[in-house]
């Protein structure tokens, strides 16, 4: 059996968010201490800390149980969350359109208000019952750097974390060029549960991701058969711009989401949907209609 991985978290508890690691007995709340310091989880991976505060939680007693705090999404404010589509082959053959591999990924941007945090529901709106899922790996930026070389590009992943990319289908195809308003609706996808620090290429290169709806399993794959690799995802998009400490990237979903049911099968209130991948985690959230 592996060993747990070292977690920290993004929570909100007795009235105010905080940061901790995530234990088996509870979180220990590593603000007192550190909160002059580091306002939050990007702060602490700007300054290169995340090992530091993950190692002074040794010493500490569980603060909070994890059914007392509400998780928030671990990065509240990146400069930059940027998603990536179409990256498994499965994926890629969906749209059959006779083309083969991509020469260069798909892109987009969402807005961190489009994600919740775990346990918390996704928002489906009134404009459309359209509420889909994606499970994937996101990767967390620790090192500045532009135009990375592959070779150095795991130097600048700080941490791993989970994505719901939460998407509302008819309005990815209002335009004709873009997806952008179907991929950024308030609460309408998740990240977390916490974050797991990187530091072996074994965390990434080859586990498992498995997106289960109502614990029914819907999309499973390696990220070994990713066709971009997340070494190469670092590498091209720090050619085009300078990637910053806490910048999130989302690394593609493998086949199976709900679009593609005949007939499709879209969330609904009251589903329950389970992300989780090898040593990071299970990211899960409930659906609810949005309150009009």
């Amino acid at each position: 059996m592996k060993p747990v991985p070292a977690r920290i978290a993004a929570f909100h508890a007795d009235g105010a968010d905080r940061y901790g690691v995530v234990t088996e007995a509870g979180i220990i709340d590593m603000t007192p201490g550190y909160g002059a310091r580091f306002k939050g989880l990007k702060e602490v991976i700007e300054a290169g800390a995340l090992e530091e505060v993950i190692a002074a939680a040794g010493a500490r007693a569980p603060s909070f149980a994890e059914d007392a705090v509400e998780y928030l999404i671990p990065i509240a404010s990146p400069e930059k969350l940027i998603c990536i589509g179409v990256n498994f082959p499965d994926r890629n053959a969906e749209y059959k359109d006779g083309q083969v591999a991509p020469p260069y990924p798909s892109m987009f941007v969402r807005f961190p208000r489009s994600f919740t945090g775990h346990g918390r529901n996704l928002i489906r709106p009134p404009e459309s019952p359209q509420l889909d899922y994606e499970g994937e790996v996101a990767i967390v930026i620790g090192k500045a750097g532009r135009r990375i070389a592959r070779e150095a590009a795991y130097d600048h992943i700080a941490a791993l974390t989970l994505c719901n990319e939460g998407t509302i289908r008819d309005w990815v195809r209002h335009a004709k060029f873009n997806v952008t308003q179907g991929k950024n609706w308030d609460a309408s996808g998740a990240i977390g549960p916490w974050l797991v620090p990187f530091r072996s290429a074994d965390q990434l290169d080859d586990i498992e991701l498995v997106t289960r709806v109502n614990g029914e399993v819907r999309q499973q794959d390696r990220t070994s058969r990713m066709i971009f690799d997340f070494r190469y995802i670092v590498t091209y998009v720090s050619t085009f711009c300078t990637l910053v400490p806490g910048d999130v990237i989302v690394c593609g979903t493998p086949t199976g989401a709900g679009a593609r049911f005949d007939p499709p099968v879209w969330l609904k209130p009251g589903d329950v949907i389970e992300v989780e991948a090898e040593g990071i985690g299970c990211l899960r959230n409930g659906v609810e209609d949005e309150k009009c």
